[in-house]
């Protein structure tokens, strides 16, 4: 069959440019989609210098790629990645990569900021990441490789590794895992990680996802590998430990004690945000003992118009506070710190007015929404918001031996999570490791 009835035969007819190109020596057939295409492109590139040349398809075989077409199918997906098609003769045609691109040039960063770090985050075009990470990692061991995930979006996706360093079984159980991805649609980093992820409904992430080029490149030299997307500014990190997580881009930046201090507050606050309810209400229900007699009665005094158990004064507190930290999510960024600030303030003082919470109730609420911002990483965050409400039940029905216990059970658990073979509770990390030349162990993977 002709590339001529393949043509004929696509269903996008009203999206279809087709354009006749009559040069004193050869006439050309151009075809290409217009709502994707770069149509200055195609004019500045292919078309005038047709009409200034002798050796036109010589010109055109050194512009172009040539691409046997065997159905309408495979011509529409040429066509639809922004290719267009110029045809010499029945059997002579070519592709021209006219593809307009939108979204080229990286921002800032925006969710993973830092004081001394590059503040350059990736964009939404998978050649300028590329470009973006090979700049900062420039290793003649960095190797990359090309996949196309869903079968109605056929997104370009991209494994970079470092030949040198990446433990080849993670490399090909990814692999595996991806190629076994038979959804119609792949259109977020996050979607892919749910995706790959063996254990769906795991309360930690096991794959990082990032903005930031410099956090790829220095991934890179520990051995990890890299999944990009086309058309989203994030990049999927793996395998990725606990460790990870509790991390900033600073603690290789700043003097080696001021990271390691923000390190150790990070983890205290990390404790803070997980355990602090449940401690609040174990020692105000079961355990006053636990505090002077001055500090009891203060608390005691403080809860005296409060009428309900202390455990339903922390639920409905956490609560409206999830419930701001999603509306500022939602809200426009123009207003949302503005709204949710307000309504924060207002709320914590017409409630404590009203008696429906203890002033110490406002305190505990404010530490514990401050230490959970303290995380560097987004997906942390959320976990640890979610733990706290497993602690607050156990607590309230067997007070502090029930926060121990639940304690228990969740280093248990994370003790026994692995990420592509990685131990998840792997905290201690050699010094050399923190600098891009280092080798990181290597796991196995189940």
């Amino acid at each position: 069959m002709s590339i001529e009835k393949w043509i004929a035969d696509l269903p996008i007819h009203n999206e279809l440019n087709a354009l006749e190109i009559n040069t004193p020596i050869q006439t050309f057939k151009l075809y290409y989609i217009n709502t994707i295409c770069d149509q200055a492109k195609i004019e500045k590139l292919l078309i005038t210098p047709l009409y200034s040349i002798h050796e036109q398809v010589e010109y055109i075989q050194s512009l172009c790629v040539s691409n046997e077409v065997t159905s309408t199918n495979e011509l529409y997906s040429y066509l639809i990645r922004g290719k267009a098609l110029i045809v010499c003769s029945v059997a002579d045609y070519y592709f021209f990569d006219a593809n307009q691109v939108l979204n080229d040039k990286p921002g800032d960063t925006t969710m993973e900021t830092t004081i001394l770090g590059s503040q350059i985050a990736l964009s939404e075009e998978i050649k300028t990441n590329v470009n973006l990470i090979r700049h900062r990692y420039p290793s003649e061991g960095f190797r990359l490789e090309e996949f196309e995930l869903g079968k109605v979006s056929r997104t370009k996706a991209m494994i970079l590794y470092d030949l040198h360093l990446v433990n080849p079984m993670v490399l090909a159980e990814l692999k595996r895992k991806l190629s076994k991805i038979k959804v119609g649609m792949v259109q977020a980093t996050g979607q892919l990680e749910k995706l790959i992820n063996n254990k769906k409904r795991s309360l930690f992430p096991t794959m990082m996802i990032t903005e930031r080029p410099d956090r790829v490149a220095l991934n890179l030299s520990h051995g990890k590998i890299i999944v990009i997307l086309d058309g989203t500014p994030f990049a999927l990190i793996l395998p990725a430990v606990f460790y990870d997580y509790m991390s900033a881009m600073d603690d290789l930046y700043l003097q080696y004690w001021v990271s390691k201090g923000l390190i150790l507050l990070r983890y205290i606050a990390l404790f803070i945000a997980i355990t602090l309810p449940a401690i609040y209400i174990s020692v105000i229900s079961f355990n006053p003992e636990f505090f002077r007699v001055q500090l009891t009665l203060s608390i005691a005094g403080s809860r005296a118009a409060v009428p309900y158990p202390s455990y339903l004064e922390v639920i409905f507190m956490l609560f409206m506070i999830e419930a701001l930290t999603e509306a500022s999510i939602r809200l426009p960024k123009f207003i949302g710190g503005t709204a949710t600030t307000v309504g924060g303030l207002i709320l914590g003082q017409a409630a404590q007015q009203a008696g429906l919470v203890s002033s110490i109730m406002i305190i505990i609420t404010a530490a514990v929404t401050i230490s959970n911002f303290v995380v560097p990483i987004n997906a942390m965050s959320f976990s640890i918001r979610a733990l706290r409400y497993p602690l607050i039940v156990l607590s309230s029905l067997f007070g502090l031996v029930g926060v121990i216990v639940g304690l228990f059970c969740l280093i248990c658990y994370l003790a026994n999570l692995q990420s592509f073979g990685q131990p998840y509770l792997k905290l201690f990390i050699d010094e050399a490791s923190t600098s891009l030349n280092s080798t990181p162990p290597k796991g196995i993977v189940e």
